[in-house]
C-alpha cells in the first residue's frame, strides 16, 4: 500500500472506477480484491516501556545501585542514550510523549488534579494534536496499552465518561488494560478494561501483583496478535505503576539487598558516579554535584531511624529489580514469537527523576502526608513498622535523601524542572533491524516529545495535516532516528525549554539557564516568593555536565540571553501565566475546572460504584448525611450500604447482622466505630447516619449519630478526620467496598450487602431536625439535579 496518501487520517476511501454490470457472472465484472490497511513495508512492532518515578542514577543499566539485568542485555544489543529527558512529572511527560508535543501545547502544565482553566494547564488535550496510538492505528497498526493512565481529566474519570482521554476511548489504543490516575495500590488496584472496571485476577493473600499482571496481558496480547494477523505490526505502550509510590514488592525482593544501604545516601551517590563514570553514561569530567542544604546528611540522621530508612530502600531496589524481572518476561515472549528483531523497543527508565515526596523521613503511609499528618511518623513510629514496608499493609515512600541519590550525579528531584535531577531519564533503545552500532552510548541532547516523531519516521509514516477531519499542528518533537548508526552526529534537538510548578529553564546549544522556585517536599504557603525573585543559574554542558558550578556571575549577559530565549518559548507554548499555587488549584471552583458533583447534595443506587473521589460530593470538614433506603427480606442484613477510600484512609456505613455501623478511618492510624444499639427488623427502612462536624478548623471531629426511620439508635463522637484526601487510587462504592476495605470485619466477601439498596443520598452542611427523606423531598432533590 504505498501509493497510497498518508496526510490526511483516516485514509479517505477510493471510489470504484470502471464498468457497472447486472450480473456478477459477466466476463467484465471486475474488482479489485479487498486488502487490508497496512503500513508501508518494513514498519517495524513499536514497544515504548516508560516507568515511573525511576532517576538517572538508580537502574543498574545507568550505574544506579539497583539491578536491572533485563536492561543492561537490551542496552547491549541497541543503545543508552544519557541525555533523553522528560518534564519533571508523571501527566505532562505521557502527554508530551503520546504527543509529540510539549506538554503545556496539550494542555498538560502539571498533573490532572490540580487543572486550571488556562490553555497550558486545563489537562484537555486539543483536537489539532492527534496521540502517536490514534495516527499508528489509522495508518493500520494493532495498538494497546498496558497500565498508568494519567491524562483523563478528573472530571471525566467517573463511569459515566466522556471517554474521549480515556486510552480506548479517543486515545488510539484499541485495547486498554490499567489504572486511570496517578498511583495505586500493587496489591489491590483500581482497574478497567477498556472503560469498563474490573477486579484484579487474584488478591494480594494469593500472590497477587499489578506488574506481573500487567506482563501477562500484554504478552497474551501480543501472542494473538501475532497468531491471528502476523503481517501486521503493533505498538504496544507498557507504562507500569513502577516504581510510583507506594513501594510494593514481594519481601524477597527487598530482602535481596539487606545491608546494601546501611552505608547511607552520600556514599551511594559517590559509589554510582564511578560506575557512571565506568560505564561511560556521564564524561570523564562529571563532578558529583553537592547535597543542598534542605536533604540532610546522611551522618546528621539519628541513629535510631538510619535502619528504617535502609529498609526503605531495600524495598525500592527490590520494587525496580521485580519491575526489571517481568519486562524480561515480556522481552522473552517476543523473542520466542521470532519478532524481537523486527521490534523498535524503547525503554525509558522513569518519566521524572526520582520522587522526593516521601519528605525527610520517608513516610509508612504517603496519605499521612497529602493529610498534613506527617508529624505523626515519628522515628519510633516507623521503626515499630520496619518489617512491613513494602506490604500489602504499608503504602510506602522512601526519604528524600534516597530520591537525591537515585539522582546522581544531577541536583533535585523530580517536580524541579529546572535541573538534570529532576528531568533526566537514562534510555534504551533496543532495534536489531535498525541498529548497527549495538553497545555504544548516544549523548546527543533528547526529549520526550521526541518519540512519537522517531515512531514515525521508523515506520515510513509521514506526520498527518488532518486527522478526524481537524486540521493538525506540526509535532514539537525532532525523530532520534539520526543519531542510531551515527554516534558523532550533530545533536538536531538543541533547544528546550522546561518548566514545573514554577521551576524552569532553558537549554540552548549546550548551556542551561535554570532557576528553582519551589522545594517539592515543602507544603503550604511559606515558600512562594515572586518569580522576579528567583534565582537563576548557568552552566555549560561540556564543561560542566552536571551543571555543578553556575556561572551567572561571571557571565551574566549569557544569562540574560538565555532567559529572554525562555521566556520566547514560554510564550510560544502556552507556559504563562507562571502558577505556583498549590491549595487553590484543588479547589475546582477557584482553578476554573467542572466539578462533576455539583451542589450539596447527591443521589445513588445500588449497584452504582467505582466512584473517584472527585465523583463524590466532598464530605471534608464539614457536617453531612448519609440515607439509605435498604430492604432485608431474608434474616438480618450484612455488608455495606456506601463505602468511600480503603483502609488507608475513608469512611463507611453497613451493617452486620442487621446492626448499622458507621466507621472513619483516619489514615490507617486509628479506626473509629459507632454501632447501632438494635438490629433492623426485616422489611424496607430508612437507615442515616448524621455527622455533625465540630468546626474550628481543618480534619476536626464530629457526633455521629445513626437512625432507623428518623428514630435515634446509636451515637457517638470521632476526634478527628481527613482534611484533604481519602485516597490516591481507592474509590466510593454502593453495597460493596471494592480495593482494600476502610473498616475490618464486614461478614461479607468484599463487604457485598446481602439484602437490598434501593437509593443512597448523601447531603453536606448542617442536618435538619427531621432524620428522614420522605418521598417527596427525594425526587425534589433529584429533580434539582437534573
Amino acid at each position: 500500500m504505498g501509493d497510497i496518501q498518508r496526510q490526511i487520517l483516516p485514509i479517505p476511501d477510493i471510489p470504484r472506477t470502471g464498468p457497472i454490470t447486472y450480473d456478477a457472472k459477466d466476463p467484465d465484472t471486475s474488482f479489485a480484491a479487498i486488502r487490508p490497511l497496512l503500513p508501508p513495508d518494513g514498519a517495524p512492532n513499536v514497544m515504548v516501556i516508560m516507568l515511573d518515578d525511576v532517576g538517572f542514577g538508580a537502574a543498574s543499566v545507568f550505574g544506579g545501585p539497583c539491578r536491572t539485568p533485563v536492561f543492561e542485555r537490551l542496552a547491549m544489543g541497541g543503545l543508552r542514550f544519557t541525555r533523553f529527558h522528560t518534564t519533571a512529572l508523571c501527566s505532562p511527560t505521557r502527554q508530551a510523549l503520546l504527543t509529540g508535543r510539549n506538554h503545556h501545547s496539550v494542555g498538560m502544565g502539571s498533573i490532572t488534579e490540580i487543572a486550571t482553566s488556562a490553555p497550558g494547564y486545563n489537562s484537555m488535550r486539543p483536537n489539532t494534536k492527534a496521540p502517536i496510538a490514534e495516527i499508528l492505528k489509522l495508518n493500520g497498526y494493532s495498538t494497546a496499552q498496558f497500565g498508568k493512565c494519567h491524562e483523563v481529566p478528573v472530571w471525566q474519570t467517573s463511569p459515566a465518561g466522556p471517554f474521549d482521554a480515556w486510552p480506548s476511548g479517543g486515545g488510539g489504543f484499541e485495547h486498554f488494560y490499567g489504572f486511570i490516575g496517578g498511583e495505586t495500590n500493587q496489591y489491590d488496584p483500581a482497574l478497567y478494561e477498556g472503560t469498563t472496571p474490573v477486579d484484579p485476577p487474584k488478591t494480594a493473600a494469593e500472590g497477587y501483583h499489578l506488574t506481573e499482571d500487567l506482563t501477562d496481558r500484554a504478552i497474551a496480547w501480543i501472542r494473538q496478535q501475532k497468531t491471528l494477523i502476523p503481517d501486521k505490526p503493533f505498538f504496544c505502550y507498557f507504562v507500569p505503576g513502577a516504581t510510583h509510590a507506594p513501594h510494593h514488592v514481594p519481601k524477597e525482593w527487598a530482602d535481596g539487598y539487606r545491608g546494601r544501604f546501611d552505608q547511607g545516601w552520600d556514599a551511594i551517590r559517590r559509589q554510582t558516579l564511578a560506575r557512571q563514570k565506568e560505564l561511560g553514561v556521564v564524561p570523564p569530567n562529571a563532578e558529583l554535584t553537592k547535597r543542598h542544604a534542605e536533604i540532610p546528611a546522611w551522618d546528621e540522621i539519628e541513629p535510631e531511624l538510619r535502619p528504617v530508612l535502609a529498609r526503605q530502600m531495600e524495598v525500592y531496589a527490590g520494587f525496580l529489580e521485580h519491575t526489571d524481572f517481568h519486562i524480561g518476561r515480556l522481552v522473552e515472549a517476543m523473542e520466542d514469537l521470532g519478532i524481537l528483531n523486527d521490534t523498535l523497543l524503547m525503554v525509558i527508565v522513569g518519566d521524572n527523576g526520582a520522587s522526593a515526596e516521601g519528605g525527610l523521613r520517608g513516610s509508612f503511609n504517603e496519605m499521612l502526608a497529602f493529610n498534613a499528618l506527617a508529624d505523626v511518623e515519628t522515628p519510633e513510629f516507623l521503626s515499630a513498622r520496619i518489617d512491613k514496608f513494602g506490604t500489602p499493609e504499608a503504602y510506602n515512600h522512601y526519604a528524600v535523601g534516597w530520591a537525591h541519590a537515585m539522582d546522581t550525579p544531577y541536583q533535585w528531584t523530580k517536580q524541579v524542572a529546572s535541573h538534570w535531577g529532576g528531568t533526566r531519564n537514562g534510555t534504551v533503545v533496543h532495534w536489531p533491524r535498525g541498529i548497527r552500532s549495538t553497545g555504544q552510548v548516544r549523548d546527543q541532547f533528547c526529549h520526550v516529545i521526541d518519540v512519537a516523531p522517531t515512531i514515525l519516521e521508523a515506520a515510513g509514516l509521514p506526520e498527518p495535516t488532518m486527522v478526524n477531519g481537524v486540521q493538525q499542528s506540526p509535532m514539537e518533537g525532532i525523530s532520534m532516528l539520526y543519531s542510531f548508526n551515527d554516534a558523532d552526529a550533530p545533536e538536531r534537538h538543541d533547544q528546550q525549554y522546561f518548566e514545573m510548578f514554577g521551576n524552569r529553564g532553558i537549554y540552548h546549544k549546550g548551556w542551561s539557564a535554570v532557576t528553582k522556585h519551589r522545594t517539592p517536599w515543602l507544603l503550604g504557603t511559606a515558600q512562594q516568593i515572586a518569580f522576579d525573585d528567583d534565582i537563576w543559574e548557568l552552566y555549560s554542558g561540556p564543561n560542566d555536565p552536571t551543571q555543578a558550578h553556575d556561572l551567572s556571575e561571571v557571565m551574566p549577559d549569557k544569562l540574560h540571553e538565555l532567559q529572554r530565549l525562555w521566556l520566547i518559548e514560554a510564550t510560544r507554548y502556552n507556559v504563562l501565566p507562571l502558577d505556583d499555587r498549590a491549595a487553590e488549584r484543588l479547589n475546582a471552583d477557584l482553578a476554573g475546572r467542572p466539578r462533576l458533583v455539583e451542589g450539596d447534595s447527591q443521589l445513588l443506587y445500588g449497584g452504582m460504584g467505582r466512584l473517584s473521589e472527585n465523583s463524590l460530593v466532598n464530605v471534608k470538614n464539614k457536617s453531612f448525611s448519609v440515607t439509605a433506603e435498604i430492604a432485608s427480606t431474608n434474616g438480618p442484613v450484612s455488608g455495606v450500604i456506601l463505602a468511600q477510600g480503603g483502609s488507608f484512609g475513608g469512611w463507611s456505613l453497613y451493617t452486620k447482622q442487621g446492626r448499622a455501623k458507621f466507621a472513619y478511618n483516619l489514615c490507617a492510624l486509628e479506626t473509629a466505630e459507632i454501632e447501632a444499639d438494635q438490629a433492623l427488623s426485616s422489611g424496607e427502612h430508612q437507615v442515616r447516619m448524621e455527622f455533625d462536624y465540630d468546626g474550628g478548623g481543618l480534619g476536626r471531629g464530629g457526633n455521629v449519630s445513626l437512625f432507623y426511620d428518623g428514630e435515634k439508635v446509636g451515637e457517638g463522637h470521632i476526634e478527628h478526620t481527613v482534611p484533604f484526601l481519602f485516597s490516591a487510587d481507592e474509590t466510593a462504592d454502593v453495597g460493596q467496598d471494592s480495593g482494600t476495605p476502610v473498616a475490618a470485619g464486614y461478614g461479607t466477601l468484599n463487604g457485598a450487602f446481602t439484602g437490598d439498596i434501593h437509593w443512597v443520598q448523601v447531603d453536606t452542611g448542617a442536618n435538619d431536625d427531621d432524620h428522614f427523606i420522605a418521598p417527596e423531598e427525594r425526587i425534589r432533590i433529584a429533580m434539582a439535579r437534573q
